[in-house]
């Protein structure tokens, strides 16, 4: 009986160690293959929380981006991040292609998009989102007045607003953001973030901005009332002035000069061609901007955002609308002895979406058709007599990218210190 019970304990003592063996076998395989559960279990961990960022992300680079650029301005992205020094920004970021004139940025509302003129040629379109029910975007003809990078709302709880151009003191900017395909923003224009890049690295303060209820664009225009150089071919002024516009397109198409004091057209401080270098006090060429209101019955005159003078104006049938009409100089012509025009003028009403203009929406790369002769325009330009003086006066500082502006309104509100006219027209 004593022999049973010893075999018996001795048997429960083997299986015991042979349980606890096996247990710590289990327990060492564990420990060895733990560090690729891990792995295993993090990355699947990363996978469940980086899936909805990645869906999203992926909307916004690869949805319907309904853009495009003509091939010399190929668009290109910008890999830069904000923590970058500017001198790593400036190593790494390409030259922009030089602006052939004027840029023009024109966005409808009705059908929100965006197109981009240079010298009066459409060179790139995409879609846009605008101000919704409560929150409008204004209506009518504006400037870039400052930009920024990296730039976050100083009204809407410090949303982020990358590449901003702002065009309003009172919170109206152009800048990155998401575009639904429809108006969502609190009165900004957002746009689609490479076209936004690009647009950064080719604007500069001064460029024009015109917002319409639908589709417009520039025409040429010729009318014997728009203004033309005082300077005869040859002359020092037209020089000047020739290189003036060079220089001025080079500072909008380099973004080192973006980033530095060229921004601003006060700093197109340049010099005749054969001149002294830095001995001689260089020559500065601003175009300058002319605004005539009906409602004042007023001609008002600034040049790089400092107000220049102002004069009375008759305006025959002073009751009947003008219209808003912004006619810009394209380039000078028959060496020097004339300058290029051409007009957008924005209607009044808000028009239907036409089948036409569904089509182009659903087809951005389709280049807008010649509107109509700028009838209205020449209409309202023949009703407005101006001082001889006064014409002489501006036919004297006329350059290329300067600009007249005609409304039936006064001067908006936002028209102040350190910006070009602004006329809200809705």
């Amino acid at each position: 009986m004593a022999r049973r019970q010893d075999d018996a304990s001795g048997f429960g003592f083997a299986h015991r160690l042979e349980t606890m063996e096996s247990r710590l076998r289990d327990r060492a395989m564990l420990v060895k293959e733990l560090p690729a559960m891990q792995r295993a279990i993090t990355t699947a961990v990363f996978a469940i929380f980086m899936l909805p960022a990645g869906i999203a992300h992926a909307q916004f680079l690869f949805g319907p981006q309904h853009t495009f650029w003509r091939s010399h301005y190929a668009p290109y992205k910008d890999k830069h991040h904000h923590r970058q020094t500017n001198s790593e920004t400036a190593k790494s970021v390409r030259p922009e292609p030089l602006p052939k004139g004027p840029l023009q940025i024109i966005i409808s509302i009705a059908d929100q998009r965006v197109s981009l003129f240079d010298n009066g040629a459409l060179i790139a379109r995409s879609s846009v989102s605008t101000g919704m029910q409560g929150h409008p975007t204004p209506l009518g003809v504006f400037s870039v007045i400052s930009k920024e990078r990296w730039h976050r709302s100083n009204i809407y709880s410090a949303a982020p607003m990358p590449y901003m151009q702002r065009i309003t003191w009172s919170g109206i900017a152009l800048h990155a953001g998401v575009v639904p395909g429809h108006p969502a923003s609190h009165g900004c224009i957002r746009l689609k973030n490479d076209f936004a890049v690009r647009l950064w690295h080719l604007t500069k303060r001064g460029t024009r901005v015109i917002i319409a209820h639908g589709d417009v664009q520039p025409v040429e225009i010729t009318n014997p009332q728009l203004f033309q150089p005082k300077a005869a071919s040859g002359s020092s002024e037209f020089q000047s002035a020739t290189v003036a516009t060079k220089s001025i397109g080079a500072a909008a198409a380099t973004q080192g000069s973006l980033v530095s004091n060229a921004e601003t057209p006060e700093a197109a401080s340049l010099q005749e061609p054969g001149s002294a270098p830095a001995a001689s006090v260089p020559k500065k060429i601003v175009p300058i901007s002319i605004f005539v209101s009906r409602k004042l019955s007023k001609l008002f005159v600034r040049q790089g955002f400092t107000p220049l003078f102002d004069v009375p104006v008759k305006i025959e049938n002073p009751e009947e609308p003008l219209g808003t009409h912004v006619f810009t100089a394209m380039e000078f012509q028959n060496e020097g002895t004339a300058i290029r025009w051409s007009v957008v003028s924005i209607p009044e009403e808000l028009p239907r979406m036409s089948e036409a203009a569904t089509k182009r929406r659903e087809s951005p790369a389709q280049q807008t058709a010649p509107g109509p002769l700028p009838d209205k325009a020449n209409a309202a330009l023949n009703r407005i007599e101006m001082p001889q003086d006064t014409v002489e006066k501006i036919s004297e500082l006329l350059t290329p990218a300067s600009s007249l502006i005609v409304s039936d309104d006064g001067i908006s509100q936002e028209t102040g210190k350190d910006t070009d006219f602004i006329v809200v027209t809705h």
